[in-house]
Parts: C-alpha cells; sequence; structure tokens
C-alpha cells in the first residue's frame, strides 16, 4: 500500500473527446461518454487514479473512521444467530461468528414434543447440519453475494443462486443435503428466483435478457442437461419484467408478470410441473395486483376499486377479476401492501399514517373474522411480517423496530392477541432514553405537508447551533422506514439531528405521494427535500452551515438535483451509487432496465416535452458555475442498475464547473472494483465503508468528538 506521500495532490482530469447526442432539436455535447467502458484499460486506470486521490484527501479520517468503525463493533453481537424458524421437520436458522464476513445457514431436528430451539450464539445446536457457510464459499474472493437457498420439499436437497461479481446474474448449484456433494451446477448467469417442485425433481429459474429485464422462467431437471431445460413463460414486452416464488403451502408456483402500474400473474401446479401456467387476471392496463394462495383460494392485493388498494379473494378453480369477492377495504390514508396467508389466518401488510403496520385477520367456519392491528410500542415504529415459511402455524412472526427501538421478533397468536418476544437485538451500552425520535412537518412550494422523521440526543435544543444530517430516497413508491442503526448512533453521540425526508414519489403516503413525484411531477421529490433541509434550519434544529446530506441510486439523483437547485444548503453529501446522468440512460433502450423505467421517468425518446423536463433536472447537464458543498460520490464497477460512468463524469463536470475552494470543499469519488450496487459483500468491509462515508460528513461540520 502506498504512503501518504506517494499519493496525488491533485485530480485526476480524464481526457475531453466530444460524444454528441441530439434528440429532438437538442445538441449535448457529452466530453466523457468514454469513460462507460468497464473493460478499456485508461478508463480502469482513471478509476484507480481517483480512488489514490481520495485516498490522498481523506487521510486525516483514518482516526475517525476506525473509531466509528469500533464503535458500531461494539454496539453488535458479532457472533449470534437468528430465530429458528419451523419448516417441515427441522428448524431454520443462520448464524455469524465474531471476524467472519459472512452468515453461516443450519438447520437442527424439529422435535413435535420439544420446545422452539434457543441454541447458544457461538455453539452449534443439538443435531446441527450446516446447509452453508458463505464464509467457505467466499474464501480466497473478493466478492461473493448469496442470491438465493432454497431446501426441496422432502428436505434432501439444497438449491442455491450465487454472484462472485456483483452484477446480480447467478450461478445455480444444487446439493445433496446428507452428503455434502453437489449434484448439478450446469445452469449459468440465471437471474433471481428459485422455486422447487414437490417431488424435488425439477427447479424453477429465470434468466435476464441483455437488458439486464428478468423475460423469461424455466425448468429445469435436477443433473439433466441444462440444454433439455425447458421455457415455460417468456415475457416479449420490454416494459414489463417477472420474478417467481412458491407459495407458502409449496404446491404452487407463482408467477408475477409486472410493469411500474400493470400485473399479470400466473400460477401452475407444482405435484404437476410440467403441465401448464394458469393465468389470474390478464394484463389490463393500469390494473395492479398481487397474488397469494391460500388453500383452494387466492387473495388478490388490487387497485381495481380504490387506488390505495383492496383485498379481495377467489377459487383457486377460477381466479379471475370477475370472481374476486371483498375481504378487506383501507380507510382513507391506508395502503394495503400484501396479503400472508396461513391455514387459520391471513396477515396483511399495510401503510397507515406514513408507517407499516400489520392487521390480522382470523378465520372462522363463516370465513373471516374481524381483523385486529398488531400494536406499536412507540408512535414512529415499523411492524412487519418475519420469517414465516410454514403454511400450518398456530403464531405469526412479526417484526417491530424503530429508530430508537432495537429490532424485535415477536410471535403473535392471532387467536388470543398475546404475542411472545423471541428475540431483541442486542446493543451494548445503549440506552435510548438518552435519544427523542419525532415526526416533524416541512411545507413543499406547493403547500404539500411532508413528513420528516427525526432523532436526536434529548438534551439537544433547537438553538441554532447543531449538526445536522439528512437523508432521502424518493422513487419507485419505495418508503424509508424506521429501522435502528449502530451507525447511526456514531452520529447523534456527536450531536447530530439526524433526519428522513419522506419525499414524494416514495410510498411513505399511500399511492398518491408516488404518482405526485413521478414522470413529470419528478421535482416535487427534490423540492420537497429542499423544503424539509430549509424546515431544519428554520426550525432552529441545525445551523445554517453545518448541514450535511446523503441519498443512494434514486436518491443520488436527489442529491445530485437538490445540490444543483440549492447547494448553499448543504456543507457535505454523499451520493452513493448516483443516478446522476438520467437523461442520457433513460435515451437508450439498450441499457439495462432502461424501457421498464419509462412508467417511472417518462419516455424522452417519444416525447420531447419528457425530454426537456428530464434535461431540466439531470444532475450531470445542471451543474452551475457556483460554491458547492463537499462531495463524496461512491460507486462500483460492476453495478448494472446504475452504471460507475454517473458518477465518475459528474465528478468530472462537477470539478470544472463550480466555484468552489476545492481545497476546502474537495469533489472525490471512490469506486469499488470488484463489486455491485450494493457495495462489498462482506459485512465488516461494508461496516467499514459506512465508516468511512460517515466520517467525512462528520469531519465536514465538525462533529468528530464524543459527547459524554
Amino acid at each position: 500500500m502506498s504512503s501518504t506521500s506517494d499519493l496525488p495532490s491533485s485530480p485526476p482530469v480524464a481526457r475531453r473527446v466530444d460524444h454528441v447526442r441530439e434528440h429532438h432539436g437538442d445538441r449535448f455535447v457529452d466530453p466523457w461518454e468514454w469513460l462507460r467502458d468497464g473493460e478499456d484499460p485508461e478508463v480502469i486506470a482513471h478509476l484507480e487514479a481517483e480512488n489514490a486521490y481520495t485516498r490522498a484527501r481523506t487521510s486525516h479520517l483514518a482516526d475517525l473512521s476506525e473509531q466509528i468503525f469500533q464503535e458500531m463493533r461494539s454496539r453488535i453481537r458479532e457472533t449470534d444467530l437468528s430465530v429458528p424458524v419451523r419448516l417441515g421437520d427441522w428448524w431454520y436458522y443462520s448464524r455469524t461468528q465474531e471476524g467472519a464476513q459472512y452468515e453461516t445457514h443450519c438447520r437442527s431436528p424439529y422435535d413435535a414434543d420439544g420446545p422452539r430451539p434457543t441454541p447458544e450464539p457461538g455453539r452449534p445446536a443439538q443435531g446441527e447440519q450446516v446447509l452453508l457457510d458463505s464464509n467457505v464459499e467466499a474464501e480466497g474472493r473478493e466478492f461473493y453475494e448469496l442470491g438465493d437457498l432454497e431446501v426441496s420439499v422432502d428436505g434432501t436437497q439444497l438449491a442455491l443462486l450465487y454472484d462472485v461479481r456483483g452484477d446480480e446474474r447467478y450461478d445455480l448449484e444444487i446439493r445433496d443435503i446428507e452428503r455434502g456433494s453437489v449434484v448439478d451446477d450446469g445452469v449459468r448467469g440465471a437471474g433471481n428466483g428459485l422455486v422447487w417442485s414437490l417431488s424435488g425433481e425439477y427447479v424453477f429459474y429465470t434468466r435476464r435478457d441483455e437488458a439486464w429485464r428478468a423475460f423469461q422462467v424455466w425448468r429445469h431437471r435436477v443433473g439433466g442437461d441444462v440444454a433439455e431445460d425447458e421455457l415455460i413463460l417468456q415475457e416479449d414486452d420490454e416494459l414489463y419484467s417477472l420474478g417467481i416464488e412458491a407459495s407458502r403451502d409449496e404446491r404452487w408456483l407463482v408467477v408475477h408478470v409486472e410493469s411500474r402500474t400493470t400485473t399479470e400473474a400466473h400460477l401452475l401446479d407444482l405435484q404437476e410441473p410440467t403441465g401448464p401456467l394458469q393465468v389470474v387476471q390478464p394484463r389490463t392496463t393500469g390494473l395492479d395486483y398481487g397474488v397469494e394462495v391460500d388453500g383452494d383460494r387466492v387473495l388478490v392485493v388490487h387497485n381495481a376499486s380504490r387506488v390505495d388498494f383492496d383485498l379481495a379473494w377467489a377459487p383457486i378453480t377460477d381466479p379471475g377479476r370477475d370472481s374476486w369477492s371483498p375481504l378487506l377495504s383501507g380507510t382513507d390514508g391506508e395502503r394495503i401492501l400484501a396479503a400472508h396467508a396461513f391455514a387459520s389466518f391471513v396477515a396483511v401488510s399495510m401503510r397507515r399514517e406514513g408507517l407499516p403496520v400489520v392487521r390480522v385477520i382470523p378465520k372462522t367456519a363463516q370465513g373471516y373474522g374481524e381483523p385486529v392491528d398488531v400494536p406499536t410500542p412507540t408512535a414512529l415504529a415499523r411492524v412487519s411480517v418475519g420469517s414465516n415459511p410454514a403454511y400450518e402455524t398456530a403464531a405469526v412472526q412479526v417484526v417491530v423496530e424503530s429508530f430508537l427501538f432495537p429490532r424485535t421478533v415477536l410471535d403473535l397468536d392471532p387467536a388470543t392477541g398475546e404475542t411472545q418476544v423471541l428475540k431483541q437485538r442486542e446493543v451494548p451500552g445503549y440506552d435510548a432514553d438518552r435519544y427523542v425520535e419525532e415526526r416533524l412537518w416541512a411545507e413543499a412550494p406547493d403547500g404539500t405537508q411532508v413528513p420528516v422523521s427525526l432523532v436526536r440526543r434529548r438534551e439537544l435544543d433547537p438553538d441554532g447551533t447543531n449538526a445536522g444530517f439528512v437523508y432521502g430516497y424518493g422513487s419507485y413508491e419505495v418508503s424509508i422506514d424506521p429501522y435502528f442503526s449502530a451507525v447511526r448512533l456514531s452520529m447523534l453521540d456527536r450531536g447530530v439531528v439526524y433526519a428522513v425526508a419522506h419525499v414524494r414519489g416514495g410510498g411513505e403516503m399511500g399511492r398518491r405521494w408516488w404518482d405526485e413525484g413521478k414522470l413529470t411531477d419528478k421535482k416535487n421529490t427534490f423540492t420537497d427535500f429542499v423544503a424539509a433541509s430549509r424546515a431544519l434550519v428554520e426550525q432552529g434544529w441545525v445551523a445554517p452551515d453545518r448541514l450535511v446530506a446523503e441519498g443512494g441510486s434514486a436518491g443520488g439523483l436527489l442529491i445530485g438535483a437538490v445540490v444543483n437547485m440549492a447547494p448553499e444548503l448543504y456543507r457535505a453529501v454523499h451520493a452513493a451509487v448516483p443516478f446522476v446522468d438520467a437523461l442520457t440512460t433513460i435515451l437508450d433502450p439498450s441499457l439495462p432496465l432502461t424501457v421498464g423505467e419509462w412508467e417511472e421517468w417518462g419516455n424522452p425518446l417519444a416525447d420531447p416535452e419528457v425530454y426537456a423536463y428530464m434535461k431540466s433536472y439531470s444532475p450531470y447537464e445542471n451543474i452551475e458555475a457556483t460554491r458547492y458543498p463537499a462531495i463524496l460520490a461512491t460507486t462500483s464497477l460492476n453495478d448494472t442498475r446504475v452504471f460507475f460512468v454517473e458518477p465518475a463524469k459528474w465528478v468530472q463536470a462537477l470539478r470544472e464547473r463550480i466555484t468552489s475552494d476545492q481545497d476546502e470543499r474537495p469533489v472525490l469519488l471512490k469506486t469499488e472494483m470488484v463489486a455491485g450496487h450494493g457495495g462489498q459483500s462482506g459485512r465488516y468491509d461494508a461496516w467499514r465503508d459506512a465508516a468511512f462515508e460517515t466520517a467525512f460528513l462528520l469531519d465536514a461540520v465538525g462533529a468528530v468528538d464524543l459527547r459524554e
């Protein structure tokens, strides 16, 4: 490793090669488009030079980064295990070991007369079988991601998908559990999802097209030649992608073919795995629905009658829309998300007042009983359905968590409403009474009230002196819900006011919230975030010159857009895998996922108004000659969702155009050379990255010292 004195003192300057993009009478000259080729040695050399420059400019953060990393470790039980869940004759769980990067997946025998096992962390349970030790699988590799892990219905075989590059193209391996031997490894480059036939003779998997869209479902005979695999469904419309899963009773293969706004579901009886698919309801533009098999019927969450969805049921022999009978309709402000079917009850995932909740509907001799909501321990808690692989069960596992309430796994008995705590995350040294979590509201320019979650040390006052951090995302109806974080405590304990802006484009406040933050309303996402940031300052929670911000992927687009709109608001920002060259990407249907994205952003190829609108906010094309915050952009070479070229180009353009003193406010790029959209795969590596990124932001606002 180079010493600090060997590192560069000035940023890399990529050569200019003018590339002209012309659409709808607009001519845009892009001098750094040539950086797109990740196999070009000159591009690799440039990225490595950027990494060296970033190391040089952040060498003073080494001690702070290490301190934050060690703080994170001290708050995490490194030797731990998940709550065992029963499926068939086994209890399944995963465990971690101090010093090991990855999980080990295990099972132990089920005893009908015995209690739920409570294995001691670090010690194998009685009769334990190791299904997969990811540490062994990852040995000698810079990257290892387990995409899926499925045990055959009879419990004798293990199918797994794994990725060693980070591009989310998986290899399929099938193993004999008892012998520990690989019996089939012929399928390469599969997509997400694995489903076993009931007999264990077949495995169903997906494949992606050149645009990285999951478009095919295949049936593979275990031990058979891949050339003999049978294609059972292909989706040719590039607006749609597909996903597969097994029903909870393992009887049915469920295929959802969906665009952003329209769905078509198919079923296949896994007792007859070579039989035909059955369509639930043929696609109708704008009809969005999801299917859960429940014995001899299907449960359907749909928007046919309400924008925020209702729940219906239909006979599995006649599952189409004409047979949908109402089961649950939400009230105003409630968004129904999904149904989870069990033999004696149905658990429903919902949103209410901006937060996730779970409603349980018992089954009765007459059909369905009165719904009951799972209680929440705090005003900002999220409640979600946990790991429940078995259809025949008397209890449902739910998970409760907030910014200050560590992740807690409960068993809920729907018949009595009683709950049993199975496990609460241990956080050594943590005292929840030192902190406060609350909800603020910011007014957007159009008058919309935007919720802002705020977490702080209890003794902090809104006196206009505090350092502040604000996070946002705001796309694809994805919600940023409360969760407990070890690295957040390192920020709070340095006097930082931590905020999440729940901006439009996300799904926090229902489907309307998404509709008002996409297509030609996309700028609402950015102005909501700016309004939330200003509210933190105007209400006195954050000093005007001590606010930092962070967002990733589509949230990186958010960060790029807001620093163009209001650069004076932020002292520093972190843009992770940022979608900052949005217009160039969405104009190219050959790039991964582009066509399917047109329902989120619009189609600038076909519509000049969409083109002009996207051009007016795409961060790469709207950099101003003014003072900007310090910027850290992080990316990965093998990211297939947001190509590394976007932040690489953005950083070059920023350095050329902005007027900031870049000794005081540097623009930095850090690229993982063997990783994907989620960054490094090992947990310690990921913690070190989080510590470094946090140190960069804390240093910018002088919040480096711990409080008593």
